[in-house]
């Protein structure tokens, strides 16, 4: 239809994905808004986030969203409708949503993206719900009518869902906190340690992705500026691939053993074929260098990476929204069909 307007919209604790049918377009901001005096929306999506650790007293620079989940729907809803609104002028008389969720909410969650949504031009849009883990089997090309087990480990912004898929539906999943957040967090920590100054988490982000290398092929080194720990004035310093590398690698121990507790409760059948198949690996933190690699020799089968990254879930839903066999995926809160 002429006016009909469809979007697949990505919630993600750090960035904002969503899908245009009308002009075919992915488009990503980070998921954060600036608030002046806790009161007036200063700015919102990369705006925001180039103020972030660099903004007046007067100003927050935050996301609203944890682990996956809205935290804070006033603030979720500024951010939606402003970048709606850049990608699309006009989003038509009935619009229709299709947000990807997490597994395990509870209606009160789920009835959160429908509180979001319905304000202003989208007040009489149409809101459809995906699991986030038949989004990223639909991007990865997962069979999901006929797998007789598939794993997918998301590992995103601040946390990580790990997902079995068999007999078309999930049939187990997991999150837990570990994530790029706790990467750059480590990161920060094991500089202060090593190096006795303190770095930003947008400094501690550039190092991850600069000097990382669980293949241990690095050796390599970057000139920063930090907070000297003694005298609290700033200083430069060197920082090492080995130093980087060492904190990252402590966190991934820790997201393959809870993969290895997770395949131990998987049932048996389902255990084998994820075994043989591999495991799948997607999301914003899988960019790391060597990390499918480190992952398949520390667990003893194979892993596939994602080459869409951030993108997988957002590409999932674009193939759900452009293929009207795949709509049976989609529910609201009420209702579910698979």
């Amino acid at each position: 239809m002429l006016f009909q307007r469809v979007y697949g919209i990505d919630l993600g604790t750090s960035n904002v994905k969503i899908y245009d049918q009308k002009k075919d377009t992915i488009t990503k901001e980070k998921n954060m808004i600036a608030v002046r005096d806790k009161d007036t929306v200063f700015a919102v999506g990369n705006e925001a986030y180039e103020m972030f650790e660099k903004s007046p007293e007067n100003i927050d620079v935050v996301t609203p969203m944890s682990n996956g989940r809205i935290s804070d729907v006033m603030l979720v809803e500024a951010i939606l409708h402003t970048l709606l609104a850049r990608c699309h002028t006009f989003m038509g008389y009935h619009p229709t949503l299709y947000f990807s969720v997490p597994m395990d909410m509870t209606e009160i969650e789920k009835r959160a993206y429908y509180s979001i949504a319905h304000r202003g031009k989208l007040k009489k849009c149409r809101v459809f719900l995906v699991e986030k883990p038949i989004a990223d089997a639909l991007a990865l090309g997962i069979p999901i009518h006929r797998t007789r087990g598939s794993m997918i480990a998301n590992i995103g912004a601040q946390s990580t869902e790990l997902s079995v898929i068999a007999d078309e539906r999930v049939i187990i999943s997991k999150i837990f906190p570990i994530g790029g957040k706790q990467f750059n967090a480590a990161i920060a920590a094991g500089v202060r340690r090593k190096n006795s100054f303190q770095i930003s988490r947008k400094t501690a982000k550039r190092l991850k992705i600069s000097l990382t290398d669980l293949a241990a092929e690095k050796q390599e080194g970057r000139k920063v500026m930090g907070i000297d720990t003694v005298t609290g004035l700033p200083r430069d310093g060197i920082v090492t691939s080995y130093t980087v590398t060492a904190t990252v690698r402590e966190q991934v121990i820790r997201i393959a053993d809870e993969i290895r507790k997770f395949l131990e409760r998987t049932p048996p059948q389902v255990r084998a074929n994820i075994m043989s198949e591999g495991i799948y690996l997607t999301g914003g933190s899988t960019q790391l260098p060597g990390l499918d690699r480190f992952l398949s020799g520390y667990l003893g089968c194979p892993v596939q990476l994602s080459q869409y990254f951030d993108l997988c879930t957002i590409c999932g839903l674009k193939e759900l929204i452009n293929h009207p066999a795949l709509h049976r995926w989609a529910f609201t809160p009420k209702k579910r069909h698979y």
